[in-house]
């Protein structure tokens, strides 16, 4: 066994044990009926809180909804459109909309999202991305869907630190993804299911004058090709007690996706990989009506010693829910191996819960031929504004600054990063 191979062995079986304390560990705190729903998250009086939504009807003069029914059966949106850069340079209109709401009684069900993000800059790059997490009746099931339409040109770096910040190649390509995972409740917050997972790459090709195979050395998902398609199924295991998603208020959550991609369902290659997410929240006050949080995150993603693809090798910023990377390119960083770990402050400014702000910081290190995992590190960090747009779901506006070696930039977001 290489050195290689035994890195990966140990990455493997630390994840998995991670993954297995952290779920034990909450279990022994609440011991319930399989039956029985855990739901951890402080309930907020939103008659206190103020949003966008009350400023709009205080200045149009619109009387206040009657009181929503015990079912919960209510929708709550959010929609926000903004002008913001994009990878690969320029500018895109992108339009954010955000549904939060209840199949089954609040008091059983968490709470349901579904977000879609359209983007265009009415030219050459265009995006339909859908992404849904979806909680049935009294928490029995949990539907987790993406699917993504994009032509979506960005730049690349290579493997690892193979190539500097100033070095990158320019990419295009358009993309379709579709995954969807069904997952049955086991016991308290743990989940367990299979889903589908397909990502067809179309028209390939680098932008700049170095060819991608070249710039690369990698060997898989690099050639004169115009197409490349990973197809397969996972097993996936989710613990959540977190009853919003939107923005949490507490609890846990962990997700562990083991992928299997064969040539007979119409891979390239046969390739896996392995991805692990921890979050934690952790409150700082004891006032369900205002938020003093500490949140953190961390995820550990490989392909272990397969044949994956280029464009599907772990890298910042095309984690499940795109979320990593604050302060850095999307894609900045690239390799068989990636784990990166943030964490994030957030508080309210005004009592009415209307303005708040967070501060974070994350570090990521990843494998390559000029590098070693958990040797280099990468450090972004950065803060942001929030502004209350539905005090009902919970939804904020996130403006967030961050800052990296050789990079900084702003991004908008409708809802929390994580």
């Amino acid at each position: 066994m290489t050195h290689y191979d035994r890195q990966h062995l140990f990455l493997y079986q630390l994840a998995t044990l991670t993954f297995l304390l952290v779920i034990f560990q909450s279990e022994l705190y609440a011991q319930r009926p399989v039956n029985e729903i855990e739901i951890t998250e402080h309930i907020a009086d939103t008659s206190k809180q103020r949003d966008l939504i009350d400023i709009g009807k205080e200045i149009l003069k619109i009387k206040p909804p009657q009181s929503v029914d015990s079912t919960g059966k209510k929708f709550y949106f959010s929609f926000l459109p903004f002008s913001t850069n994009v990878p690969g340079g320029g500018h895109a209109l992108i339009t954010s909309t955000t549904a939060g709401f209840y199949l089954g009684e609040r008091k059983s069900t968490y709470m349901s999202k579904v977000t879609f993000t359209p983007y265009t800059n009415f030219g050459k790059r265009f995006g339909l991305p859908i992404r849904s997490y979806v909680w049935l009746k009294d928490n029995t099931w949990v539907i987790d869907g993406d699917i993504r339409l994009l032509k979506y040109p960005h730049e690349t770096w290579g493997i690892g630190k193979e190539h500097h910040g100033d070095q990158q190649i320019n990419l295009d390509y358009t993309y379709f993804r579709l995954y969807q995972h069904a997952l049955k409740r086991i016991h308290g917050g743990l989940f367990m299911g299979i889903g589908y997972d397909l990502d067809y790459r179309m028209n390939i090709k680098s932008t700049s004058a170095i060819p991608l195979d070249e710039y690369t050395s990698y060997p898989y998902g690099t050639a004169l090709k115009d197409h490349t398609i990973s197809s397969g199924l996972s097993l996936n295991l989710i613990y959540d007690t977190r009853a919003n998603s939107i923005n949490t208020w507490s609890g846990n959550y962990a997700n562990l996706q083991f992928r299997l991609n064969p040539v007979f369902m119409g891979s390239d290659q046969n390739w896996k990989s392995l991805f692990l997410e921890i979050r934690r929240y952790h409150r700082l006050t004891q006032d369900p009506n205002r938020q003093n949080m500490i949140a953190v995150r961390s995820f550990f993603w490989t392909v272990f010693n397969s044949k994956a693809p280029y464009l599907d090798l772990p890298n910042l910023g095309w984690d499940p829910y795109n979320s990593s990377g604050r302060g850095f390119p999307v894609s900045r960083f690239r390799g068989k191996s990636l784990y990166y770990l943030e964490t994030e402050y957030r508080r309210d400014i005004s009592s009415d819960g209307l303005f708040g702000f967070v501060a974070f910081m994350n570090f990521t290190t990843v494998n390559g031929p000029k590098n070693s995992m958990f040797a280099d590190w990468n450090i972004g960090t950065g803060a942001g504004a929030r502004i209350k747009f539905n005090k009902n779901s919970g939804t904020n506006i996130g403006i967030d600054y961050g800052i990296s070696t050789n990079h900084r930039g702003v991004r908008l977001t409708l809802g929390e990063v994580f």
